[in-house]
Formats: structure tokens, sequence, C-alpha cells
């Protein structure tokens, strides 16, 4: 899921354009002061929670213990119904909830321990806003979608849930995502849409699939590394929901291929890589015992993701990290020639320690291909023109990062 797909600008846009959105850059005068303790520098409004969130899952995933006082943040906009909105400022701010935080930022808290209050009074909402479909919409109450739908499931099964077992209207959650599938033998058979269009039909969705093959396996943003499946390189017909997930990977497999990336084109402008959605295919790969298929999109990201990182922030980060540890090959303190490790924690409160890292590899384990670097030519005029474009199109809603 792209950096700034969390905002309900991104979902917009998402709606509009049919793939996820690249990260914006950085704004000059946030409207939100910066609080201690947040991961990133730009204005926190529309994805403070997510980002942190993401920074501090990545960083447990590595084996880095989060600054205290970065967790007690992300604790402290908690609202009082449970959920989490995309920012607060302060305990006395109006709460505008959505999923999308409240799901991340239970993955988190779940993940670093210690938080079992805030995490159970989060699952509590969580499962009271369930769609009578089985799914979510980014906001409560709204149309169910495949990324809410699936960032939700993450949460509740990290927060203790039988995911299958929660039901309301006789749907489960992977009721709702089952019917965004595309079928095999069909165009894009395998793939997942977003949503339905107005027509209900369903178009394949990068962003959408990635995170469906994450949702129907109960992971989280950071996904797993799992053991080759040949089986999983192929669409199979089938109900159940972890085949319907690996037919997803089975398709982000085939996308993947030609250029080693995904990509998404603004209205009036050239397709651009899509870094963010292509780290997030690239989990759902690992996920999916097509670890080998991630290995191509790995070092295109290696050679090519440093700069649009660097202006994206600690989620853009977080997500190259969650790629890396999970493709067999994948080293965190090298990638590309950079410490993602290293990056991320520069962007925020300093860490209260590290663990032995979970994911270290040694460079050796890597092909000829990855020795590239990371190519720092991204154009600042095409991210600033993405940005012009999406600002007057994303402001009038939320966005989910």
């Amino acid at each position: 899921m792209n950096v700034v797909r969390r905002s309900a600008a991104a979902l917009a846009a998402t709606a509009v354009i049919g793939t996820a959105t690249p990260a914006l850059a950085a704004t000059p005068s946030p409207s939100a002061a910066i609080p201690d303790g947040l991961y990133g520098t730009t204005d926190p409004t529309y994805d403070g929670v997510w980002r942190q969130s993401l920074a501090l899952l990545a960083q447990r995933t590595v084996g880095v213990e989060p600054a205290r006082k970065a967790t007690d943040w992300l604790a402290e906009q908690q609202c009082a119904n449970g959920a989490f909105a995309a920012f607060r400022d302060g305990a006395d701010a109006p709460c505008k909830a959505d999923t999308n935080s409240t799901g991340a930022a239970v993955q988190a808290l779940a993940e670093i321990g210690g938080h079992d209050a805030e995490v159970g009074k989060a699952v509590r909402w969580l499962k009271s806003v369930q769609n009578k479909d089985g799914g979510w919409g980014y906001y409560a109450g709204g149309a169910s979608d495949a990324n809410s739908t699936s960032v939700v499931i993450g949460a509740l099964a990290q927060g203790g849930v039988t995911v299958p077992n929660l039901r309301t209207g006789g749907k489960s959650p992977y009721d709702a995502l089952l019917k965004l599938a595309l079928p095999c033998g069909g165009k894009d058979g395998g793939a997942f849409a977003y949503q339905p269009d107005k027509k209900g039909e369903l178009t394949a969705n990068a962003d959408a699939t990635a995170a469906a093959a994450l949702g129907l396996r109960g992971e989280t943003l950071a996904g797993s590394r799992q053991d080759e499946d040949a089986s999983a390189a192929h669409c199979e017909k089938g109900e159940e929901p972890e085949r319907a997930g690996t037919n997803g990977a089975a398709w982000l497999a085939k996308t993947l291929a030609k250029d080693g990336h995904l990509t998404t084109a603004l209205p009036g402008a050239e397709p651009q890589p899509d870094y963010g959605n292509t780290a997030d295919a690239v989990v759902a790969l690992a996920a999916s015992g097509l670890g080998a298929k991630a290995t191509k999109p790995l070092r295109w990201l290696e050679s090519n993701a440093g700069a649009w990182a660097a202006k994206a922030g600690p989620a853009a980060y977080a997500q190259l990290i969650f790629a890396a540890a999970a493709t067999p090959g994948g080293d965190v303190h090298d990638f590309g020639g950079e410490d993602l490790v290293a990056e991320l924690n520069a962007t925020g409160p300093k860490p209260e320690g590290v663990d032995d890292d979970p994911t270290a590899t040694t460079s050796s384990t890597k092909s000829d291909e990855g020795g590239l670097g990371v190519a720092w030519t991204v154009g600042g005029g095409l991210l600033i023109g993405a940005l012009i474009g999406f600002a007057l199109m994303l402001r009038g809603r939320r966005r989910q990062q």
C-alpha cells in the first residue's frame, strides 16, 4: 500500500484512476506542528498515525526497540471510543476515526506489546463497525474495500481475534474480500478490485491485490517470509481464502515480470514507477510462497527507490524494510548500499535499543543484479507536479497514508 494511500485523498484518487497514488513531496509549511515523538517532518494532519504505526512496526520487524515517547505518542492518539484518527492535535481534539489508522495502530501496538488495553479497545471498535458484507470501508459505514478490509484483518489477527468466526449478516471478512476477486480464466484472473464500479463490475487493482493477498492470510502489513510453493505461480479455482490470496500473488508476479516494478498514471501525465505498491507487492509475493518471483522487483527497488523514500519519509522506509525482510536475499542494512534501518531511525526519536536482527542476511547471498546502488534520478519536478495535481483533488477529503 502506498505511503500516501492511507489518507482519504488517496482513497478518492484510487477511485478515480484505479491505482494507488505516489508519495507526495514534503510540504514546506506544515499546518500542524510536528509533535515530539512523531516520526517524519511533514504535516501529520493526514497521515500521522499511519506513518508512526508503520515506522514502529518496521522497527520491531528488524529487532529495534522503539523509543518510549514514540510508542506513547501513538497510544495517546487513541480516541475515547477506542478508534484512531489520522491525527489529533491533542486529547481534546475531535476524533474523525477511520479503520485504516485504527488497524495500523493496532498492528504496531500489538507487536510492541504492553498495550493490551489500547489494543483491546480498538479491536472492539473495529468489530462494532463491521459492514453486513463482512468487510470495512475507510470510514465506519462506508462501502467495503479490499485495502481497508485487509488492514483490519491484520489488526484483528494481531489482537487475538479468530477472523473467520467474526461474522455480521452471516458474512466474514474473508467473504468480503472473495467478492472482490476476479475469477481464474478471465482477464486479470486472480487479481482483486478495490471496490466494484457503479455497474458492479470488477477491475484489477495492484494495490488492492497486494493488500488482499496479505489479508486473506491474516498477515500484518509487514508480511512474512514463507517457503517456496510451486503451485502459487498459477491461478487455481477455489473458495478457500488462502488460495484466493495466492491467486492474487500469482497475478502480481505476472504483472511485475516485464519491468520489475508497477506503474501508476496521473491524469494527463506519463506513467510513473510506483515505488510503494511495488514494495507492497514484493511483501505479498514472499508471504504467498513466491519469494523467487519477488527477487527482480526487490532488486529494482534497491536500485531506484532511495530518492523516493528520502522524500516520502518514515512510512516509505518501512515499506522497503518489509520488502527486504520478507524476501530471500534481501538485506535491510545493505539495500542498494543504504541502511534502511538507520535511515528510518533517523527520522524520529532515538530507539531504546536494538535486539538481534531476525532478518539479518549477508550481502553475499544477493545476486550481482543488485550491485548497481541506489539511483538518485527521480526528478523533483515530477514529484512536485504529482503533488500539485493531487493536492487539489485530495484536500477535500482525508487520506490514508
